[in-house]
C-alpha cells in the first residue's frame, strides 16, 4: 500500500526507562471506574441523546455500579446544562454517587460549569487543555510555558469558584492530546495544576491521561503512565486516571498495561461507544477482571437487559462479536468444540468444582445471563453428535447413549444443511421425535401381558394393515420375549443388541426412557420410547428400531418426503401447499396425492401436527398467552387453536400446561 512513507513515530518515550509493570501478570484489583458514555459517548452519537433517554441511560450506570458518571459539558450547550440540573433538581443522584463534568480551561466556561454544578452533593470538575506539540505550534501558536500557564489559570479558577458552591467538590485535570507530548513536559504542567490545588489525603485531587487519539503500541503507554505515576507531585493525595480511546484497536490493552503502571481510575464507556473508533470499552476490561477471579465492582449480569437498553437509546448496535455481550461470543457451532463443552460441562458436575475452567468457554455463560442450551450450544450443519446430545440432555432430559449419538447427530446436520438454517433446541427435539419416538408407520404393539412359563412368555396384540392380531413370543426376559413375538410374526432376524433407560430429567421425574438398538444385515437401528412404565417404554422403543427394516418397511419415508416435511417444519407458521408445489417444482395435486400416498397423512395433517408440536412446547417451557401461542403457531383464530389442540391431545392448552 502506497503512502506510509509519509508518517512516522509521533509519541514520546519517558527520559528514563520504565518497566516495572512487565514484571506483574494480572490486575489484582478493580480500578475506580468512571463512565463517560453520557458526554463522550454521546456527543459521538449521530443523534444525541434526548433529556429523558440520558435520565434513564444516567439511572442504568448507577444500577450497573457507577459510583463516579461524567455527565457532560454543561457550557457546551442548553441541552447539557439542562440534563445536570434536571439530575441535581429531581434529586436522582444518589448519595455515593459522583457526577463528573468536562470544561475547557477558559474563564467563561468554568463559571458557566459552576453554576450548572451547585447543589450537586458531590460533583468532579474535570479541566483540560492541550499539551501536545502539534497543538501548540498548529492551532495555538504557544510556548511551552504558555500553555502551562493555561492550565494554572484554570486550576486557580477551579479552586476559588470551588468556595462558594455547595456540596463536594473535587478537581480533575487532563493534558489533551497527551499522545503527542513530550512525557516530562506533561508531568510539569500536570506538577504545576497540583500545586495550585494542594491535595490532601481527604481531598484527592484527579490526574487523567489520556490517549485522546491512540498513536501507539499499548506498552508504550505502560511505560509513559509509569513514569508519570513515579514522577507526580503529591502522589499518595493523587488519583492517577487514564482516558484511552480506541484508534489502533488497543484501547483494552492499553487501559489493563495502564493500570499495571500504576493507574488507580479508569474511564471508559460501555461497549466502547465514542468518537471515531470509540473509548476503551469498560464492560470487556470489567469482564477481563472477572474471568480473572477479582471483583469488578460492576454488574453485568443481566447482560442482555444492558445491551437491549444501550442499543436502543443509542441506536448503536452491539456487534455479534462483542466481547461478553455479543449474541454469538459463546457459541460453538463446530462438533469439536461442542463435543468438548459438553464434555467439560459434564466434567464439572460430577466432580461439583467450584473453580470455573471449561474448554471455549472463559467464563459461565450464566454470570452474564445467557443459557447453556440456546446461547451456547447451538445446531447447525458444522455441529456435532456431542452438540446435539448436549442440547437433548439439557432441554429435554434425553441422554443419549454414547453408540446412539454419531448417528442422531449426523441426522441433524444433515436435515439443517439441506434446510440451510440454524436450528432451534425444538426442531432438534422435533427431528429426534419423529425418528426415533413417534416413527411406528408400518405396526404397533397396543397391548402386552406377561408370564413366567419356561422363562418369559409375552402374549401381546401387534396392530397391523389395518388389523389387530395376537402375536406371542418367549425369551430370557420381557423385552426379549416381545422382540421374539414380532420376529416370528414379520419372518425376520435381527439381533437386540443395545439397551439402556433412564428417568426422564426434565418435565417428570416419573416417567423413564428406554433407548433400543437392533441389528440386521450388519446395520444399527434405534428406537425411544418414553413412559411411566419402563417395560412399555422398552416396548416403544423396540418398535420404532423394528420398523426401520427394509422388510418391515414397505413404501415408507423416501428422502424427497423427509425434504417436503423438513421444510413445512421450517416455515410451519405460513406454509401452503401453493409454497410446496413451488418450492419443489410439483403440480398441487399431485403434490397432495404424493404426501397422502408416502406419509398416510394430508398436508394439512402433517401442518396441523407441527403446529400443535410446536404449541405444545411452548406451552411446555415458556409463560406466552394462550393467545400469543396460537399466533406463533399460525392460528388468527384462539377458539380454533383451541379445538384443534383439545382433539389432537384430549386437553384444553391451558390443562396442559398446569400439569407439566
Amino acid at each position: 500500500m502506497k503512502g506510509f512513507e509519509k508518517y512516522q513515530k509521533s509519541y514520546f518515550m519517558p527520559p528514563v526507562d520504565c518497566y516495572d509493570w512487565v514484571k506483574k501478570d494480572s490486575i489484582e484489583e478493580a480500578p475506580i471506574w468512571c463512565s463517560v458514555d453520557l458526554r463522550d459517548g454521546n456527543q459521538a452519537l449521530i443523534e444525541p441523546m434526548s433529556l429523558e433517554q440520558k435520565v434513564e441511560f444516567f439511572k442504568m450506570l448507577v444500577k450497573i455500579g457507577f459510583k463516579e458518571i461524567e455527565v457532560g459539558f454543561p457550557a457546551a450547550s442548553e441541552t447539557e446544562y439542562k440534563f445536570l440540573r434536571t439530575l441535581i433538581e429531581r434529586k436522582l443522584i444518589p448519595d455515593d454517587v459522583t457526577v463528573q463534568v468536562l470544561t475547557q480551561a477558559r474563564e467563561h466556561i468554568i463559571k458557566k460549569t459552576f453554576e450548572a454544578i451547585d447543589g450537586a452533593p458531590n460533583a468532579i470538575v474535570h479541566v483540560y487543555n492541550s499539551t501536545s506539540v502539534a497543538q501548540r505550534e498548529q492551532v495555538f501558536k504557544k510556548s511551552k510555558e504558555q500553555i502551562k500557564q493555561i492550565a494554572v489559570a484554570g486550576a486557580k479558577l477551579l479552586k476559588e469558584l470551588a468556595k462558594d458552591v455547595k456540596g463536594n467538590i473535587r478537581f480533575e485535570y487532563s493534558p489533551e492530546s497527551f499522545h503527542g507530548t513530550e512525557v516530562e513536559y506533561a508531568v510539569e504542567v500536570c506538577n504545576a495544576v497540583l500545586d495550585v490545588w494542594q491535595p490532601k489525603a481527604d481531598a484527592k485531587a484527579i490526574i487523567n491521561i489520556p490517549t485522546t487519539v491512540e498513536n501507539a503500541m499499548p506498552h508504550v503507554f505502560a511505560s509513559q503512565a509509569e513514569y508519570v505515576s513515579k514522577n507526580l507531585k503529591y502522589r499518595e493525595n493523587v488519583v492517577l486516571s487514564l482516558h484511552p480511546h480506541n484508534d489502533r484497536g488497543t484501547g483494552v490493552a492499553t487501559a489493563e498495561l495502564g493500570v499495571l503502571a500504576g493507574a488507580d481510575r479508569i474511564e471508559g464507556t460501555l461497549f466502547g461507544n465514542g468518537e471515531r473508533t470509540g473509548n476503551m470499552d469498560i464492560v470487556t476490561m470489567a469482564m477481563n477482571l472477572h474471568s480473572h477471579g477479582v471483583d469488578s465492582k460492576l454488574d453485568f449480569s443481566n447482560m442482555q437487559e444492558i445491551k437491549d437498553t444501550y442499543e436502543r437509546l443509542t441506536q448503536m448496535e452491539v456487534s455479534m462479536r462483542q466481547p461478553y455481550a455479543g449474541e454469538l461470543v459463546f457459541t460453538a457451532f463446530s462438533g469439536s468444540h461442542q463435543d468438548a463443552i459438553a464434555k467439560g460441562m459434564a466434567w464439572r458436575e460430577d466432580r461439583q468444582c467450584d473453580k470455573w475452567n471449561v474448554p471455549y468457554l472463559p467464563i459461565d455463560p450464566q454470570d452474564v445471563g445467557r443459557r447453556y442450551d440456546s446461547d451456547v450450544i447451538r445446531i447447525n450443519s458444522q455441529s456435532g453428535k456431542g452438540g446435539v446430545n448436549y442440547i437433548l440432555k439439557q432441554s429435554f432430559g434425553i441422554s443419549l447413549p454414547e453408540k446412539m449419538k454419531e448417528e442422531v447427530g449426523y441426522l441433524v446436520k444433515d436435515v439443517s444443511d439441506k434446510a440451510h438454517k440454524e436450528l432451534t433446541p425444538d426442531w432438534v427435539y422435533h427431528i429426534f421425535e419423529d425418528n426415533y419416538i413417534t416413527a411406528k408407520t408400518i405396526f404397533t404393539v397396543d397391548e402386552c401381558h406377561f408370564k413366567q412359563e419356561n422363562g418369559m412368555v409375552a402374549d401381546a396384540v401387534i396392530h397391523h394393515n389395518g388389523n389387530d392380531r395376537r402375536i406371542v413370543g418367549v425369551g430370557n426376559g420381557r423385552l426379549d420375549a416381545v422382540s421374539n413375538a414380532i420376529k416370528h410374526y414379520f419372518d425376520v432376524d435381527y439381533q437386540l443388541a443395545f439397551y439402556e433407560e433412564h428417568s426422564l430429567t426434565k418435565g417428570s421425574s416419573s416417567r423413564a426412557v428406554a433407548y433400543v438398538g437392533i441389528i440386521y444385515n450388519k446395520k444399527k437401528y434405534w428406537g425411544v420410547g418414553i413412559d411411566a412404565d419402563i417395560i412399555k417404554a422398552s416396548i416403544e422403543a423396540l418398535v420404532v428400531a423394528v420398523n426401520k427394516l427394509s422388510e418391515i418397511v414397505d413404501g415408507g419415508k423416501d428422502e424427497r418426503l423427509l425434504e417436503i416435511t423438513n421444510y413445512i417444519y421450517a416455515n410451519y407458521k405460513n406454509v401452503t401447499l401453493e409454497d410446496l408445489s413451488e418450492k419443489f417444482f410439483l403440480s398441487k395435486p399431485y403434490l397432495s396425492k404424493y404426501i397422502k400416498e408416502k406419509s398416510g397423512m394430508t398436508f394439512g395433517d402433517i401442518l396441523k401436527q407441527i403446529r400443535m408440536k410446536k404449541a405444545r412446547a411452548m406451552l411446555r417451557s415458556g409463560n406466552a398467552t394462550v393467545e400469543s401461542i396460537a399466533e406463533m403457531v399460525g392460528y388468527q383464530n384462539v377458539e380454533h387453536f383451541n379445538r384443534v389442540f383439545k382433539k389432537m391431545y384430549h386437553t384444553t392448552p391451558v390443562q396442559y400446561r398446569n400439569k407439566k
